[in-house]
């Protein structure tokens, strides 16, 4: 007779919780992880086949720094590893994937500011999300460039919210919306941004958007069409750069 499968008894949980916990605040798990992470993005970036469109974005964009480079969530893996000579402050979350990616992006020269937006303004403030906006951009009146990504955590993905959208605005920077595609590619179709892994041995294509620039006077159907706007360029952008791989989504 086939018994039923009993479900794992609360003590046992919380110890997992607990574990997991332990983990995320161990020094030695921190390090080991992000050099590993640090050694797989070289292994990419080496043997991948490079390709920018437009040609010459970096002649073009460097002239207006600072920027705000806008990418969609779970397609920026690659990103701090790309020979697109562009620093830039990023805004990371204060978690263990945060910690690590923090350790990279600091790597290749980075700067970082521990914050992260949320759906709600509660969780916004939770999480230093006001205090993220205000450092990014007081980094941006600093000469600083900025990436943020577009759309919100764990929200609809590939639909720009608003923050970004402001802070250009507050600021008076360009918006560069930047897509990021290789051929070689491992996708969490679990996930809600669809976090895509670049690999090794492939083509990865960088396609840069028109940019947008933000009114400082806008009002809140201007700060719409922009948001729309940012949308549509980064969707496009992330369109093409599938397609110059070769393997479209």
């Amino acid at each position: 007779m086939n018994e039923s499968v009993k479900p794992p008894r609360p003590r046992r949980k919380k110890r997992l919780r607990k574990f997991w916990r332990s983990i995320g605040q161990s020094q030695f798990a921190l390090k080991a992880t992000s050099r590993l992470m640090i050694w797989y993005l070289n292994w990419v970036q080496r043997t991948n086949e490079i390709i920018v469109e437009p040609i010459d974005a970096l002649e073009t964009l460097t002239p207006q720094q600072p920027l705000i480079v806008g990418v969609w969530h779970g397609q920026h893996i690659l990103m701090p590893a790309l020979p697109i000579e562009l620093n830039a402050s990023a805004m990371i979350s204060k978690n263990f994937d945060g910690e690590v990616t923090a350790r990279v992006v600091e790597h290749y020269g980075n700067r970082t500011i521990r914050a992260s937006g949320g759906r709600n303004q509660k969780q916004t403030l939770r999480k230093g999300g006001m205090t993220g906006f205000l450092e990014m951009l007081n980094a941006l009146r600093e000469k600083d460039n900025v990436v943020q990504t577009a759309d919100i955590p764990k929200g609809i993905a590939r639909r720009a919210g608003l923050g970004i959208i402001m802070l250009g605005q507050k600021s008076g920077a360009p918006i560069v919306p930047l897509a990021i595609a290789s051929s070689r590619r491992y996708v969490f179709q679990k996930s809600w941004d669809k976090t895509t892994v670049n690999m090794p041995y492939g083509k990865t294509a960088i396609v840069i958007g028109n940019l947008v620039h933000v009114p400082e006077d806008a009002d809140d159907d201007t700060l719409e069409a922009c948001r729309e706007n940012l949308e549509n360029q980064l969707n496009r952008a992330t369109k093409r750069a599938y397609e110059l791989t070769g393997k479209p989504e």
